[in-house]
């Protein structure tokens, strides 16, 4: 007898957003089977998407071996990113370490020129993270927007203690907001009632945030699976988000990354996978390589 799988439908769709503009654009989401499901009775009309991560500064911490890839142009921002874009990446990401009250306390103008230059100087969308220093991002973060208006950058992150001034400049300036709360699904759910109370939903990206494999892996693994389930499954409008997963700075802060290169390169790119199977949407990693190998096991050309 032949077997046939059971095929699943489901009442939720993931919102489908769009970061950047014209023939910069790139969507996200808008999925309404679980993670590669592709035996269930739906659709994935924008599958994972991947961006590199750059910084705004010299990387004062970084093994060698990821320092290599980009050895000539570290020093410069936008060549860095500039570089990112020949390893076929999606989108990149910045992080505005400088800024940060204990690294630099950069201020917000000199990060938001930097921003824009580098907005305009690639021809894929720019993802933008600040610190995490909630008082200082909820500076730094509405410059950014202003000073970008129109570019529609995915800008973050939102948290709870600042979202209502992050919010609302990411919103009023044309740009997409990622909701940012830490590893709990009553957290999140609770941002994104408050964020949506004057943002669209359709501009909002969850950042549940992701820990590296032997780190808490387990954890990330298990809220996005949840917040992805709850979302397609019940139709839980505050879930039915797309999820970014920024994980690869948190990977190469681990001690086996740091030992040697394939060591380096096998926990980011295991740490990636894993999240994509949990149903990450976007996929925010620090080595090409491992970028490489990410898409080589998913057979993404």
């Amino acid at each position: 007898m032949e077997y046939k799988a059971p095929v699943e439908a489901y009442a939720g769709v993931v919102r489908e957003v769009t970061i950047g503009t014209g023939r910069k654009s790139l969507k996200i989401g808008g999925e309404n089977i679980l993670p590669l499901h592709f035996f269930d009775e739906g659709s994935n009309p924008n599958p994972a998407r991947f961006a590199l991560e750059i910084i705004d500064m010299q990387p004062p911490d970084w093994p060698k071996h990821a320092v290599e890839p980009f050895q000539d142009v570290i020093s410069d921002p936008v060549k860095w990113a500039r570089r990112c874009q020949d390893f076929t990446v999606d989108a990149v990401s910045i992080y505005l370490m400088s800024t940060d009250p204990a690294v630099k306390d950069a201020p917000a103008d000199k990060a938001a020129a930097l921003t824009r230059e580098i907005a305009e100087g690639i021809d894929v969308p720019l993802i933008v993270y600040g610190s995490g220093d909630e008082v200082k991002d909820a500076e730094v973060l509405p410059r950014v927007a202003e000073v970008c208006e129109g570019m529609n950058l995915l800008i973050g992150p939102v948290l709870k203690e600042n979202y209502e001034a992050v919010g609302k400049a990411i919103m009023d300036h044309g740009h997409t907001a990622i909701a940012q709360s830490p590893l709990d699904i009553n957290l999140l759910k609770e941002l994104n009632v408050k964020l949506g109370k004057f943002f669209p939903p359709e501009r909002i990206v969850i950042d549940p945030l992701s820990s590296a494999l032997g780190y808490g892996m387990e954890y990330s693994f298990s809220l996005i699976e949840r917040v992805k389930q709850i979302g397609i499954i019940t139709k839980d409008s505050m879930t039915m988000m797309p999820i970014i997963a920024n994980l690869g700075g948190e990977c190469w802060k681990a001690k086996q990354a740091k030992e040697n290169k394939e060591q380096g390169l096998l926990w980011e790119g295991m740490t990636a996978l894993s999240l994509l199977l949990a149903g990450a949407n976007l996929l925010v990693l620090r080595h090409p390589e491992s970028l490489s190998l990410t898409k080589e096991t998913l057979e993404v050309k």
